[in-house]
């Protein structure tokens, strides 16, 4: 079991952990919070008895732990992902957290391993149950596990850190009116199909991005569709025909590829991630008006494309890898969100709706000013032209 959890550290941001979130890892035990087995990536339920269940159990990989249907609805999260997450959250001792999405309840036995004081609540009953009987299994103290509405946030109390392990459209204002003055959240929300998560702080109410990610979407207001949302994730584009070839030898790597798609979706509103029949992974998509169609650009800047409007949504998908590329290939690290109150007036949430570029390290990313603010996702705006990246 050592050597197991040994190999688990190395595995998680490839060891490069704070020491005290190290040893959280390294000594709250994953297995009792999955004690009812799991379902892997590929779909296979594995349970305690099966001879891979700890090798699985201590890999840097999600744990789907209920389904409604097919769809997963709770899960233990990415390892590597929960890290940065929690390394984002900056945790010290005595520090009152409110997670939202309790999920198997080992998010907060870390956190609570850090020496913080954890309100952790669910809107599923049976979920917050098992979150509870867990966490006493393993003796984790400073916990308390609430069935409750996440938009809501549960039992008002005031805190200086929130962190939310489940995909959101916006920000509840709820959420704000419990947070302490100098607070922060740390919270994965919608953009372009997937779920940035953002190191929101407030006064004025601004974020920028801890790291690219996906999670299941909340319920509810969490999940609002509103003016500046980006399509559903197109499941399965068919029929797709190169129209532009290759232009970037070699291909993006994963980061730089993130950075291309973050910087694609804030500035038009019809991208999006697709998958592709055959292909393992999602692309950076612009989906036509019915969202079944539209061009995807590759890592290695070749488009392909479908359906009647195929040759506007690939001019549009060459243009933004255009702009990008001619600001020097910004990360995603390197842009600010400004959010506006927006989603059902009865219930608002704080979308994204301006995204700034900001120079790394007092750098000019090239370009004019006007190349570096977003404002809602709308039409393409012009730019230079350029040459050949839920619950816990």
């Amino acid at each position: 079991m050592e050597d197991v959890r040994r190999r688990y550290l190395e595995l998680i941001r490839g060891g490069d952990l704070s020491p005290a979130l190290a040893e959280a890892f390294a000594t709250v035990p994953r297995e009792i919070f999955v004690a009812d087995g799991f379902h892997r990536r590929d779909g296979r339920r594995i349970v305690p008895a099966d001879p891979d269940y700890l090798p699985t159990v201590y890999s840097d990989d999600v744990l789907v732990t209920k389904l409604a249907g097919d769809v997963p609805v709770s899960s233990s999260s990415q390892p590597s992902l929960m890290a940065a997450m929690i390394e984002a959250l900056d945790v010290r001792p005595g520090m009152r957290i409110l997670e939202i999405g309790a999920g198997t309840g080992y998010n907060a036995a870390l956190l609570a391993s850090l020496g913080a004081v954890v309100t952790t609540v669910d809107v599923q009953d049976d979920v917050a149950a098992r979150a509870r009987s867990a966490l006493a299994r393993a003796g984790i103290a400073g916990v308390r596990v609430e069935a409750a509405d996440g938009y809501t946030g549960g039992p008002f109390e005031r805190y200086d850190r929130i962190i939310v392990t489940v995909g959101v459209a916006g920000i509840s204002p709820h959420w704000l009116d419990r947070l302490e003055p100098g607070g922060r959240l740390i919270v994965p929300v919608a953009h372009g199909g997937i779920h940035p998560v953002l190191d929101i702080r407030t006064g004025p109410l601004t974020a920028t991005v801890v790291c690219s990610a996906g999670f299941m979407s909340a319920a509810g207001p969490l999940s609002a569709r509103h003016p500046h949302s980006h399509p559903p994730v197109a499941t399965g584009l068919e029929d797709l025909d190169e129209v532009s070839p290759a232009r970037w030898k070699p291909p993006l790597d994963a980061p730089a590829y993130r950075g291309l798609w973050f910087a694609a979706a804030a500035w038009h509103h019809r991208v999006s991630h697709a998958s592709i029949p055959g292909r393992e992974q999602s692309y950076l998509a612009v989906l036509d008006d019915s969202g079944a169609a539209g061009a995807v650009v590759l890592a290695d800047g070749a488009i392909l494309a479908s359906g009647p409007e195929s040759e506007r949504c690939a001019a549009v998908g060459t243009a933004l890898s255009d702009r990008w590329w001619s600001l020097n290939r910004p990360p995603m690290t390197a842009w600010r969100i400004g959010f506006t109150l927006t989603g059902d007036p009865a219930s608002p949430i704080w979308s994204p709706a301006r995204w700034t570029l900001t120079p790394p390290d007092g750098l000019s990313p090239g370009g004019s000013p006007d190349d570096l603010v977003s404002g809602p996702p709308g039409g393409l705006a012009s730019g230079p032209p350029g040459g050949p990246s839920s619950g816990s």
